[in-house]
């Protein structure tokens, strides 16, 4: 852990710094939004100081009100404060492209030969690393974002109203806001400067969003439609062409349709939207079977980047079958075209919002109720711990619903010896040794894929 007196950087990193920075997390960031939260959480704030801990929160709990992968979105918001939307981009598009070129070569293996035994056994080695990843980030956020009484219990209610009730995440983060938003009346309305890596964070001019030397807060209605208009045109004009070409009831056509539908309604980030997308790619558009839904799914969680590219895994296959001519190249353009589809937008919202964000910070009423939002999340993040961790340990995990409570648990008989031994591994390099995450992940891989070995010969 850095030491509080240690100074930030004096400037933003260069453009290489920056590649080579977000490119690392775009390799490694598995585990989900909480696994890559806490990821840019300990390389952003704790080792590089490039942003504080108060505004990588307000960042985030900005960024859990977007549709769409929050941890892509957050990546996206840093790149922007460090070197504007140049630097937004190279952040957003690097946490997204390693993961979707391995999901299109997985996608597309499946699609030629079913699932691939080797790569499924390093997968587990770097699940049951993650899962102590996951555990290590949950500790450090609940340290430094619950403060007080209030905020456990906001917590406690988050993670209570989600695991057990299944409220849907929206209406959590409202609750928790209002909450908040409530408990600061008579709170003095004077500016409150924000403070980032130990420096005091003014507002600045306002400004076009898209400066070259890092985001500026405070934004303007001209800048900010301006960006709107632009990135809307930027996201509809290449799936509008795709109808163009290829008509409106080719299966090209139909997933630029439901995934930008689904690009606006995914509050709540991947989990939220699994069970509409089910519905819709399996019993309405006929694309996949059930069993192949959940295949996609796990192939999106053992793979870095968002675990929405679930949806890419539907688009390569759904163009492979559907798409007529060449299946491969069907396949790519079907991963093309939901990629669009679904992240295009994310920068929309991104350099739309975020001069906007730390405006909220120097208003009372809002910061305490992103305060609480805040709060909510950690109890977010401990649920997603818990669905992460039960069912990388555990083979089998059943839903058990009595009146309106319904709580997923595992069957203690079906524990994973491998899992819990490679997790306890990761644990031990994390919290005893404190070895880094590359280092951690590549331990727990190259033993998973030896003791497959291992058992394979045992059994020939």
């Amino acid at each position: 852990m850095p030491r509080d007196d240690i100074p930030p950087p004096e400037a933003p990193p260069q453009l290489m710094e920056l590649i080579r920075v977000f490119g690392q997390i775009g390799f490694i960031s598995f585990g989900g939004p909480a696994g890559q939260i806490a990821l840019m959480h300990r390389m952003l704030v704790d080792e590089r100081r490039w942003i504080g801990e108060q505004r990588f929160l307000s960042a985030l709990n900005f960024c859990m009100l977007l549709p769409g992968p929050e941890a892509m979105q957050l990546a996206t918001y840093v790149g922007w404060t460090q070197r504007g939307v140049v630097g937004g981009l190279i952040a957003g598009l690097l946490f997204v492209l390693p993961g979707a070129a391995l999901m299109l070569a997985l996608s597309l293996g499946y699609a030629l030969y079913g699932s691939v035994p080797v790569v499924t056994a390093v997968f587990l080695g770097i699940k049951a690393a993650v899962v102590a990843i996951v555990i290590e980030a949950l500790l450090k956020v609940a340290r430094r974002a619950l403060k007080g009484t209030a905020d456990w219990i906001v917590a406690a209610a988050a993670f209570i109203a989600i695991y057990a009730f299944n409220v849907p995440f929206p209406l959590i983060v409202l609750a928790a806001a209002m909450f908040g938003f409530i408990r600061a009346s008579g709170i003095p309305s004077e500016p409150v400067a924000l403070k980032d890596n130990g420096r005091a964070q003014t507002a600045s001019a306002p400004g076009m969003p898209g400066s070259t030397l890092g985001g500026k807060s405070g934004g303007s209605l001209s800048s900010t439609a301006t960006t709107v208009v632009v990135w809307l045109a930027i996201w509809i004009a290449p799936l509008a062409a795709v109808v163009a070409v290829f008509g409106p009831d080719h299966v090209l056509s139909q997933m630029a349709w439901l995934f930008s539908k689904l690009a606006v309604v995914t509050f709540g980030g991947a989990y939220a939207v699994l069970a509409y997308m089910a519905q819709a790619v399996v019993d309405d558009y006929r694309w996949l079977k059930p069993g192949e839904m959940m295949d996609g799914l796990g192939l999106a969680e053992t793979t870095p980047g968002p675990l929405i590219l679930v949806l890419q895994f539907v688009g390569t296959i759904a163009a492979f079958r559907e798409g007529g001519g060449s299946p491969i190249l069907m396949g790519v353009l079907g991963a093309f075209v939901t990629l669009w589809a679904t992240f295009a937008p994310c920068f929309l919202w991104v350099f739309a919002g975020a001069p906007y964000v730390e405006r909220l910070t120097r208003m009372p009423k809002l910061s305490s109720a992103l305060k609480s939002v805040t709060a909510a999340v950690v109890g977010v993040i401990l649920n997603l711990t818990v669905w992460f961790a039960l069912h990388v340990l555990f083979r089998t995990v059943g839903t058990y619903t009595a009146g309106p409570v319904s709580i997923t648990l595992p069957d203690v008989t079906s524990a994973d010896p491998l899992a819990f031994s490679l997790a306890a591994v990761a644990a031990v390099m994390l919290f005893a040794w404190h070895r880094g995450i590359m280092v951690t992940l590549a331990v727990c891989a190259a033993l998973a894929l030896l003791a497959a070995q291992i058992a394979k010969q045992t059994a020939g």
